[in-house]
Protein backbone atom coordinates (compact mmCIF):
# COMPACT_ATOMS: atom_id res chain seq x y z
CA UNK A 1 0.00 0.00 0.00
CA UNK A 2 1.03 3.45 -1.19
CA UNK A 3 0.41 4.59 2.91
CA UNK A 4 1.10 3.44 6.15
CA UNK A 5 -1.52 3.87 8.69
CA UNK A 6 0.44 2.50 11.61
CA UNK A 7 -3.01 0.38 12.36
CA UNK A 8 -3.65 -3.19 11.57
CA UNK A 9 -6.20 -4.26 9.15
CA UNK A 10 -8.39 -5.17 11.93
CA UNK A 11 -7.96 -2.34 13.96
CA UNK A 12 -8.90 0.12 11.06
CA UNK A 13 -12.77 -2.21 10.45
CA UNK A 14 -11.63 -3.22 6.70
CA UNK A 15 -12.10 -6.87 5.97
CA UNK A 16 -9.65 -8.94 3.83
CA UNK A 17 -11.57 -8.24 1.01
CA UNK A 18 -11.05 -4.69 0.97
CA UNK A 19 -7.86 -4.16 2.39
CA UNK A 20 -7.08 -6.88 -0.95
CA UNK A 21 -8.53 -4.40 -3.32
CA UNK A 22 -6.90 -1.31 -1.57
CA UNK A 23 -3.50 -3.29 -2.12
CA UNK A 24 -4.36 -3.82 -5.56
CA UNK A 25 -5.14 -0.40 -6.01
CA UNK A 26 -2.36 0.24 -4.35
CA UNK A 27 -0.04 -1.72 -7.00
CA UNK A 28 -1.42 -0.62 -9.82
CA UNK A 29 -0.77 3.05 -9.13
CA UNK A 30 2.93 1.98 -8.70
CA UNK A 31 3.09 0.40 -11.59
CA UNK A 32 1.24 3.04 -13.63
CA UNK A 33 3.75 5.64 -11.92
CA UNK A 34 7.36 3.14 -12.65
CA UNK A 35 5.68 2.78 -16.85
CA UNK A 36 5.42 7.11 -16.64
CA UNK A 37 9.09 7.66 -14.95
CA UNK A 38 10.28 4.72 -17.49
CA UNK A 39 9.10 6.59 -20.27
CA UNK A 40 10.36 9.90 -19.11
CA UNK A 41 13.36 11.22 -20.57
CA UNK A 42 16.09 9.37 -18.95
CA UNK A 43 19.29 11.63 -19.55
CA UNK A 44 19.20 14.08 -16.83
CA UNK A 45 23.08 14.58 -17.54
CA UNK A 46 22.09 16.25 -20.84
CA UNK A 47 22.76 19.93 -18.91
CA UNK A 48 25.91 20.49 -18.24
CA UNK A 49 27.81 19.74 -14.69
CA UNK A 50 29.21 23.52 -14.77
CA UNK A 51 27.15 26.86 -15.63
CA UNK A 52 29.67 27.25 -18.44
CA UNK A 53 28.93 24.37 -20.46
CA UNK A 54 32.32 22.95 -19.75
CA UNK A 55 33.41 19.52 -18.66
CA UNK A 56 34.78 19.26 -14.65
CA UNK A 57 38.08 17.73 -13.12
CA UNK A 58 37.32 15.97 -9.87
CA UNK A 59 39.67 13.49 -7.88
CA UNK A 60 38.74 9.93 -6.89
CA UNK A 61 39.65 9.69 -2.95
CA UNK A 62 42.43 6.68 -3.66
CA UNK A 63 44.51 9.84 -4.12
CA UNK A 64 45.25 9.74 -0.42
CA UNK A 65 44.77 6.17 0.12
CA UNK A 66 48.56 5.43 0.47
CA UNK A 67 48.74 7.79 2.74
CA UNK A 68 46.39 6.52 5.16
CA UNK A 69 44.26 9.49 5.65
CA UNK A 70 40.44 9.31 6.03
CA UNK A 71 37.55 10.75 4.08
CA UNK A 72 37.55 14.00 5.72
CA UNK A 73 41.66 15.02 4.61
CA UNK A 74 41.06 13.66 1.39
CA UNK A 75 37.65 15.63 0.62
CA UNK A 76 39.32 19.20 2.53
CA UNK A 77 42.49 18.43 0.69
CA UNK A 78 40.67 18.12 -2.94
CA UNK A 79 38.83 21.45 -2.18
CA UNK A 80 42.09 22.86 -1.31
CA UNK A 81 44.27 22.22 -4.32
CA UNK A 82 41.95 23.44 -6.80
CA UNK A 83 39.16 20.00 -7.39
CA UNK A 84 35.58 20.90 -7.84
CA UNK A 85 34.43 17.26 -7.90
CA UNK A 86 35.44 14.86 -5.41
CA UNK A 87 34.70 11.07 -6.19
CA UNK A 88 34.32 8.97 -2.83
CA UNK A 89 34.66 5.10 -2.41
CA UNK A 90 31.86 2.90 -0.43
CA UNK A 91 31.60 -0.43 1.39
CA UNK A 92 28.94 -2.49 2.89
CA UNK A 93 29.69 -2.64 6.57
CA UNK A 94 32.10 -1.39 9.07
CA UNK A 95 36.10 -1.04 8.64
CA UNK A 96 38.08 0.06 12.29
CA UNK A 97 40.95 1.77 10.08
CA UNK A 98 37.83 3.72 8.43
CA UNK A 99 36.67 4.32 11.33
CA UNK A 100 39.81 5.71 13.35
CA UNK A 101 40.57 7.59 10.12
CA UNK A 102 43.40 5.55 8.68
CA UNK A 103 41.35 5.15 5.67
CA UNK A 104 39.07 7.05 2.99
CA UNK A 105 37.05 4.12 2.26
CA UNK A 106 34.07 4.55 4.12
CA UNK A 107 30.64 2.89 5.26
CA UNK A 108 26.98 3.22 3.62
CA UNK A 109 25.82 3.39 7.60
CA UNK A 110 27.65 6.90 7.83
CA UNK A 111 24.75 9.58 7.60
CA UNK A 112 24.40 10.89 3.92
CA UNK A 113 23.97 14.77 5.61
CA UNK A 114 27.46 14.05 7.33
CA UNK A 115 28.98 13.55 3.54
CA UNK A 116 26.97 16.36 2.29
CA UNK A 117 28.17 19.08 5.34
CA UNK A 118 31.69 17.52 4.43
CA UNK A 119 31.65 18.46 0.95
CA UNK A 120 29.94 21.62 1.05
CA UNK A 121 32.58 22.76 3.36
CA UNK A 122 35.35 21.81 1.52
CA UNK A 123 33.69 23.64 -1.95
CA UNK A 124 33.07 20.22 -3.56
CA UNK A 125 30.78 18.32 -5.10
CA UNK A 126 30.67 14.51 -5.56
CA UNK A 127 30.88 13.73 -9.25
CA UNK A 128 29.72 9.88 -8.52
CA UNK A 129 29.63 7.41 -6.08
CA UNK A 130 32.17 4.53 -6.13
CA UNK A 131 30.97 1.75 -4.72
CA UNK A 132 31.63 -1.20 -6.96
CA UNK A 133 29.67 -4.24 -6.91
CA UNK A 134 30.57 -7.79 -8.65
CA UNK A 135 28.19 -8.07 -12.20
CA UNK A 136 29.33 -11.69 -11.93
CA UNK A 137 28.16 -12.34 -8.19
CA UNK A 138 24.67 -13.81 -8.38
CA UNK A 139 24.00 -13.66 -4.68
CA UNK A 140 25.69 -9.92 -3.58
CA UNK A 141 26.60 -8.42 -6.64
CA UNK A 142 22.48 -6.80 -6.86
CA UNK A 143 22.13 -6.54 -3.08
CA UNK A 144 25.71 -3.88 -2.93
CA UNK A 145 24.63 -2.11 -5.96
CA UNK A 146 21.29 -1.35 -4.51
CA UNK A 147 22.31 -0.14 -1.42
CA UNK A 148 24.81 1.85 -2.87
CA UNK A 149 22.18 3.39 -5.79
CA UNK A 150 19.87 4.34 -3.01
CA UNK A 151 22.73 5.79 -0.94
CA UNK A 152 23.68 7.92 -4.38
CA UNK A 153 20.09 9.37 -4.01
CA UNK A 154 20.46 10.38 -0.23
CA UNK A 155 23.81 12.13 -1.33
CA UNK A 156 22.02 14.18 -4.25
CA UNK A 157 24.25 12.26 -6.63
CA UNK A 158 23.32 10.64 -10.24
CA UNK A 159 26.15 7.86 -10.65
CA UNK A 160 27.43 5.06 -9.24
CA UNK A 161 30.32 2.88 -10.87
CA UNK A 162 30.02 -0.86 -11.41
CA UNK A 163 32.14 -3.48 -13.06
CA UNK A 164 32.63 -7.36 -13.01
CA UNK A 165 35.01 -9.27 -10.89
CA UNK A 166 38.38 -9.03 -12.46
CA UNK A 167 39.04 -12.80 -11.38
CA UNK A 168 35.66 -14.43 -12.21
CA UNK A 169 35.38 -18.20 -10.68
CA UNK A 170 36.78 -20.67 -12.67
CA UNK A 171 33.24 -22.37 -13.10
CA UNK A 172 31.77 -19.43 -14.65
CA UNK A 173 32.31 -19.63 -18.52
CA UNK A 174 31.18 -16.84 -21.14
CA UNK A 175 27.92 -17.85 -21.46
CA UNK A 176 27.33 -17.87 -17.90
CA UNK A 177 29.01 -14.48 -17.33
CA UNK A 178 26.83 -12.81 -19.96
CA UNK A 179 23.82 -14.79 -18.26
CA UNK A 180 24.75 -13.78 -14.88
CA UNK A 181 25.19 -10.15 -15.68
CA UNK A 182 22.13 -9.84 -18.08
CA UNK A 183 19.62 -10.66 -14.52
CA UNK A 184 22.00 -8.72 -12.20
CA UNK A 185 21.53 -5.46 -14.65
CA UNK A 186 17.85 -6.13 -15.39
CA UNK A 187 17.35 -6.17 -11.27
CA UNK A 188 19.81 -3.02 -10.98
CA UNK A 189 18.47 -1.34 -13.92
CA UNK A 190 15.05 -1.49 -11.95
CA UNK A 191 16.49 0.50 -8.49
CA UNK A 192 18.02 3.01 -10.85
CA UNK A 193 15.00 3.98 -12.40
CA UNK A 194 13.43 4.31 -9.05
CA UNK A 195 15.80 6.56 -7.95
CA UNK A 196 16.99 8.72 -10.60
CA UNK A 197 20.37 7.21 -10.37
CA UNK A 198 22.36 5.98 -13.69
CA UNK A 199 24.87 2.55 -12.64
CA UNK A 200 27.66 3.57 -15.20
CA UNK A 201 30.18 0.45 -16.09
CA UNK A 202 33.98 0.32 -15.87
CA UNK A 203 36.42 -1.24 -17.95
CA UNK A 204 38.54 -3.02 -14.94
CA UNK A 205 37.45 -6.82 -15.56
CA UNK A 206 38.59 -9.73 -18.13
CA UNK A 207 34.47 -8.63 -20.79
CA UNK A 208 34.82 -4.74 -19.64
CA UNK A 209 38.08 -4.32 -20.72
CA UNK A 210 37.50 -5.60 -23.77
CA UNK A 211 36.08 -3.82 -27.03
CA UNK A 212 33.77 -6.14 -28.49
CA UNK A 213 32.49 -7.81 -24.56
CA UNK A 214 31.76 -4.25 -23.58
CA UNK A 215 30.18 -3.68 -26.29
CA UNK A 216 27.75 -6.77 -25.74
CA UNK A 217 27.60 -5.98 -22.10
CA UNK A 218 26.26 -2.61 -22.22
CA UNK A 219 23.75 -3.94 -24.92
CA UNK A 220 22.31 -6.98 -22.29
CA UNK A 221 19.69 -4.97 -20.49
CA UNK A 222 17.84 -2.19 -22.60
CA UNK A 223 17.67 0.38 -19.73
CA UNK A 224 18.66 4.49 -20.31
CA UNK A 225 19.67 3.52 -17.04
CA UNK A 226 22.52 1.66 -17.84
CA UNK A 227 26.08 3.80 -19.05
CA UNK A 228 29.47 4.19 -19.04
CA UNK A 229 32.30 5.03 -16.76
CA UNK A 230 34.70 5.55 -19.28
CA UNK A 231 38.14 4.25 -18.17
CA UNK A 232 41.28 4.95 -20.19
CA UNK A 233 44.17 3.66 -18.03
CA UNK A 234 42.60 0.21 -17.54
CA UNK A 235 41.84 -0.33 -21.13
CA UNK A 236 45.38 0.58 -21.99
CA UNK A 237 46.74 -2.02 -19.89
CA UNK A 238 44.37 -4.34 -21.00
CA UNK A 239 45.98 -4.55 -24.38
CA UNK A 240 42.51 -2.24 -26.24
CA UNK A 241 43.12 0.97 -27.74
CA UNK A 242 41.64 3.81 -25.02
CA UNK A 243 40.64 5.66 -28.43
CA UNK A 244 38.96 2.43 -29.82
CA UNK A 245 37.10 1.77 -26.75
CA UNK A 246 36.03 5.09 -26.26
CA UNK A 247 34.80 5.25 -30.07
CA UNK A 248 32.72 1.72 -29.00
CA UNK A 249 30.80 3.61 -26.18
CA UNK A 250 30.95 7.37 -26.59
CA UNK A 251 26.79 7.32 -26.85
CA UNK A 252 26.88 5.77 -23.25
CA UNK A 253 29.69 7.65 -21.04
CA UNK A 254 28.39 9.83 -18.38
CA UNK A 255 31.57 9.55 -16.17
CA UNK A 256 35.48 9.49 -17.04
CA UNK A 257 38.23 8.00 -15.07
CA UNK A 258 41.29 10.18 -15.90
CA UNK A 259 43.45 7.11 -15.39
CA UNK A 260 47.19 7.86 -17.24
CA UNK A 261 49.69 4.97 -17.28
CA UNK A 262 53.35 5.22 -16.78
CA UNK A 263 56.19 3.91 -19.53
CA UNK A 264 57.09 1.24 -16.79
CA UNK A 265 53.87 0.04 -15.66
CA UNK A 266 52.83 -0.20 -19.11
CA UNK A 267 56.08 -2.47 -20.30
CA UNK A 268 55.57 -4.91 -17.02
CA UNK A 269 51.98 -5.05 -16.92
CA UNK A 270 50.15 -4.14 -20.62
CA UNK A 271 48.26 -7.16 -21.84
CA UNK A 272 48.68 -9.48 -18.46
CA UNK A 273 45.75 -7.13 -16.22
CA UNK A 274 42.74 -5.88 -17.04
CA UNK A 275 43.09 -3.08 -14.56
CA UNK A 276 44.76 -1.12 -11.86
CA UNK A 277 43.47 0.56 -8.82
CA UNK A 278 45.43 4.13 -9.46
CA UNK A 279 47.87 5.60 -12.03
CA UNK A 280 50.51 7.92 -12.39
CA UNK A 281 50.02 12.04 -13.27
CA UNK A 282 47.67 12.68 -15.91
CA UNK A 283 50.68 14.26 -18.42
CA UNK A 284 53.34 11.70 -16.85
CA UNK A 285 52.28 8.70 -19.04
CA UNK A 286 51.20 7.37 -22.10
CA UNK A 287 47.50 8.33 -22.48
CA UNK A 288 47.06 10.67 -25.38
CA UNK A 289 44.95 13.15 -23.57
CA UNK A 290 44.05 15.68 -26.35
CA UNK A 291 43.20 13.32 -28.51
CA UNK A 292 40.39 11.33 -25.73
CA UNK A 293 39.23 15.00 -24.51
CA UNK A 294 38.49 16.20 -28.15
CA UNK A 295 36.86 13.31 -29.17
CA UNK A 296 34.35 13.85 -25.85
CA UNK A 297 33.93 17.46 -26.61
CA UNK A 298 33.14 16.39 -30.24
CA UNK A 299 30.27 14.09 -28.60
CA UNK A 300 29.03 16.80 -26.20
CA UNK A 301 30.39 15.13 -22.95
CA UNK A 302 30.24 17.77 -20.24
CA UNK A 303 30.56 16.05 -17.86
CA UNK A 304 33.17 15.30 -14.93
CA UNK A 305 37.26 13.62 -15.72
CA UNK A 306 38.07 11.87 -12.23
CA UNK A 307 41.67 11.75 -12.06
CA UNK A 308 42.45 8.28 -10.41
CA UNK A 309 46.26 8.79 -9.10
CA UNK A 310 47.97 7.48 -6.15
CA UNK A 311 49.86 10.69 -4.24
CA UNK A 312 48.92 14.79 -3.14
CA UNK A 313 51.67 15.48 -5.77
CA UNK A 314 50.60 13.43 -8.73
CA UNK A 315 47.52 14.92 -7.80
CA UNK A 316 48.34 18.45 -8.11
CA UNK A 317 50.29 17.56 -11.60
CA UNK A 318 47.21 16.21 -12.80
CA UNK A 319 44.73 19.27 -12.36
CA UNK A 320 47.27 21.36 -14.22
CA UNK A 321 47.80 19.02 -16.76
CA UNK A 322 44.36 18.16 -17.54
CA UNK A 323 43.28 21.88 -17.07
CA UNK A 324 45.77 23.03 -19.17
CA UNK A 325 44.05 20.29 -22.26
CA UNK A 326 40.64 21.86 -21.57
CA UNK A 327 41.72 25.63 -22.10
CA UNK A 328 43.48 24.45 -25.51
CA UNK A 329 40.58 22.95 -27.00
CA UNK A 330 37.89 25.17 -25.17
CA UNK A 331 36.41 21.78 -23.64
Amino acid sequence: MSKNTGHSVEASGSTRREFMSHAMLGGAAVSIATQTAQAAPADQLGAPWDPNGRMGIGINLEYVRHADKSLAYGVKRAGELGYKWVEPCFYDGRCLLANAGYCHVTSFDTDPKVITDMCEEAGVQISGLSSHSDLLNPEYGVQYARRGIRYAKALGVKIVQITEDMHPPKWIDETEAYNLMRINLRAISETCNENGVYIAIEQHGPYTANIERMKRVLSLVDSPWIKCNYDCGNTFLSGSDPCEMLEAVIDKVVHVHAKDISVKQAEAERGKVTGTAVGCACGDGVIDWKRLVGRLKKAGFKGVLSVECGTEEESVRSLAHLTKVLQELDA
